[in-house]
């Protein structure tokens, strides 16, 4: 099969969600039945969404994309990191689509090309695709609520201040005439004691709600603050604040332990929205 036509597989159904069509169905719809979002009030730019399993996340991720239901969108660039493999920059996947048990969800080929035209640090390959959870996860919400809509999937291999801030603009130049949402991908703070962890997630959580992605890539370069994409965090900050977000807001926070009632080593979660003033 020819990279440019290949469908990328499901990766983790039946690990971090359902693997049936009918019971990750009924999965994502029971997730969002509970979920009780907060109205934007304003123009929806872009979502900071976490990406656990559901048993663990889904209900923090699934606040974030009640938010999004009722609405039209094109395109959802979606902006991971690399759990799986270490490569350099930031790679957008080649072929023509991702699947999940829920059907397939198509590459938006055209915005592709357009940001590839714009950037040195993005690349268009295979790496960081193959295995990676932190894209996939997202894709079913979005079939459920957005059927119609593209993807763009983007994963970082690399994290780096000069990377995060570059995608940021030009994600911005090759969205600003598309009806496109951005979305970034990342859990907090990582197996401290949830003490520790709430303390951690609360300066992440601050500065996101700043709207302070120079603050917030400073601190995590320093181990000041955690987030597993921490650089997709910044970027997706970035790239809104070009497009005119002028305001944040946070959806939703918690950690493993508030699910699992395990509170030695935890792992935490927030979902944000990111707007501009209409």
């Amino acid at each position: 099969m020819e990279t440019e036509h290949a469908v990328r597989r499901p990766a983790v159904a039946g690990i971090f969600y359902s693997g049936t069509h009918a019971e990750l169905q009924t999965e994502v719809e029971d997730l969002l039945r509970d979920a009780a979002a907060p109205a934007v009030a304003g123009t929806l730019i872009a979502l900071i969404v976490p990406h656990a399993g559901y048993m663990y996340s889904g209900a923090t991720a699934a606040k974030a994309y009640a938010l999004i239901q009722g609405r039209t969108i094109d395109t959802c660039v979606l902006v991971g990191p690399s759990h799986q493999e270490y490569f350099q920059g930031i790679s957008v996947y080649p072929g023509s689509a991702y699947e999940t048990p829920l059907g397939q969800i198509d590459i938006d080929a055209d915005l592709r090309a357009d940001l590839l035209s714009r950037s040195t640090v993005v690349h268009a390959s295979m790496q960081g695709h193959r295995g990676e959870h932190s894209l996939e996860v997202q894709l079913p919400f979005l079939q459920r609520i957005l059927p119609k809509a593209k993807i763009l999937p983007l994963v970082m291999g690399e994290q780096r201040a000069d990377h995060c801030f570059a995608l940021g603009s030009a994600l911005a130049a090759a969205a600003e005439h598309r009806n496109v949402l951005l979305i970034a991908s990342s859990d907090l703070s990582h197996f401290h004691s949830s003490e520790e962890a709430r303390k951690k997630d609360a300066r992440v959580i601050a500065l996101i709600e700043q709207f302070n992605a120079r603050e917030l890539m400073a601190e995590l370069e320093i181990e000041s603050c955690e987030a597993c994409g921490g650089g997709p965090i910044v970027a997706v900050m970035t790239a809104a604040h070009h497009l005119g977000a002028t305001s944040a807001s946070i959806v939703h926070a918690c950690n493993s332990g508030d699910v699992t009632g395990d509170t030695g080593r935890v792992v935490g979660y927030c979902s944000a929205a990111l707007w501009k003033n209409t």
